[in-house]
């Protein structure tokens, strides 16, 4: 039986379920050609998570788990509906603190913060505390840096929340090493749902955060592209 277009889209925007059909064909079509107009960038890489969409001001993305074999990247996932900024992408290098948007280019993924003791995962992680802080402050000494405890910084982001926003939580390691003020901090990839948009972080449903926590592993450098199809397919500089 054929499954309308619509239909799939209604699945898609209203229980947040990964993209399948040939939707998913042209999508993850788009996720190798990324990858290959970026490759020189990727060599000591073999996991990543491919972030992207049509328009910069676009909160709406998409996400393709891809992975390095012998015969070349291949889609680990099918593309899986994600949200990032509430005002899209910034473009390469403008990303600043407050604006709303999610940035361009490759980063690592680094600590993994959960609220639970046992998680399905080979990522190390820190099982969170209420005493977890991420430091928004651009005049702390601590700026887009992980504290547990007291800090004299005059805002912050709680790690464990009401909500299960950071239930897993996961840090782009963008304006880590080293770390410029005011260049934005606090970039996640956690959980979110129904296309909700963020202040800047990647977020997906939590179905396929399991899947993709239980799938990536530190040996193979797992990292994120993100930004618009047409800055990606370019390539990065």
């Amino acid at each position: 039986m054929k499954v309308s277009p619509i239909l799939v889209l209604i699945f898609t925007l209203v229980f947040n379920c990964p993209i399948y059909g040939q939707e998913a064909d042209n999508k993850i079509e788009i996720a190798s050609k990324i990858i290959k107009s970026n490759e020189s960038m990727l060599d000591s890489l073999e996991q990543l998570l491919v972030v992207f969409n049509a328009a910069p001001e676009n909160y709406q993305a998409t996400l393709v788990a891809m992975e390095k074999t012998k015969n070349g990247w291949i889609a680990k996932s099918n593309p899986i509906p994600a949200s990032i900024g509430r005002n899209g992408f910034a473009n390469p290098g403008e990303k600043r603190e407050g604006d709303g948007k999610s940035p361009t280019g490759l980063f690592g993924l680094g600590q993994l913060f959960c609220y639970e003791q046992n998680v399905k995962t080979s990522i190390p992680f820190i099982q969170t505390t209420d005493a977890d802080k991420w430091i928004d402050d651009p005049g702390s000494k601590d700026y887009n840096k992980h504290i547990r405890g007291e800090t004299d910084a005059k805002s912050y982001e709680n790690l464990k929340l009401r909500s299960n926003a950071y239930k897993y939580c996961m840090v782009i390691e963008y304006n880590t090493h080293p770390v410029v003020k005011n260049m934005g901090s606090a970039i996640f990839f956690h959980l979110g749902s129904e296309y909700e948009p963020t202040s800047g972080c990647v977020a997906i449903d939590e179905k396929n955060m399991k899947f993709i926590l239980t799938w990536l592993h530190p040996k193979y450098k797992p990292a994120i592209i993100m930004g618009t199809e047409t800055i990606l397919l370019n390539g990065l500089k």
